[in-house]
């Protein structure tokens, strides 16, 4: 394209987009306004809550402080990429509801991403771990205890899930 504008390709939530934005278009207005993905909300708009957050490849980000352009190719997840193809919960999603982890629930897009993307690095958390992971993001109603303990729980869950899956696989032969 010519002049500040730029086509993007993003693989969103395992789909690939298309989509043209300008030069200075941030990430979190291009997944809002461009594509719709109301999900990822934009809270300080500095990068300091973390209720932007995406995962980028896997990793944590703040979208509020990403050029679109910047991520071009990339694969983004959002909070509507966590829950499974079916609608079922992502473990960290039935941990928030299980635990009482959000009240208003503007930062808990940011929470679940980033806590998400934390238990793939550390899958067995303690309580210091769990807070270690949600530190970069601000809830302004709870008192953090729900979450951390939302942290734990979505480690269980995992666990769980991964034994069921292992089960089925043991179940089915594919594994001997």
């Amino acid at each position: 394209m010519t002049g500040s504008w730029h086509e993007l390709t993003l693989i969103v939530n395992e789909v690939p987009l298309r989509t043209t934005v300008p030069a200075r278009r941030l990430l979190s207005d291009c997944l809002r306004h461009d594509l719709g993905l109301t999900g990822t909300h934009v809270g300080c708009e500095h990068g300091v809550c973390g209720a932007c957050t995406v995962l980028v490849d896997g990793v944590p980000m703040r979208s509020c402080l990403l050029l679109a352009v910047s991520v071009d190719g990339q694969a983004i997840t959002t909070v509507e990429g966590l829950a499974g193809p079916d609608g079922e919960l992502s473990a960290v999603q039935q941990a928030f509801q299980d635990c009482h982890g959000l009240q208003c629930g503007f930062c808990t897009p940011g929470f679940l991403t980033t806590i998400t993307a934390g238990l793939i690095g550390c899958p067995d958390p303690t309580a210091d771990d769990a807070r270690e992971m949600i530190g970069g993001n601000l809830c302004r109603c709870t008192g953090y205890l729900n979450i951390v303990a939302a942290v734990l729980r979505a480690a269980e869950l995992t666990r769980a899930r991964s034994g069921e899956v292992a089960d089925a696989a043991v179940d089915s032969g594919q594994v001997p």
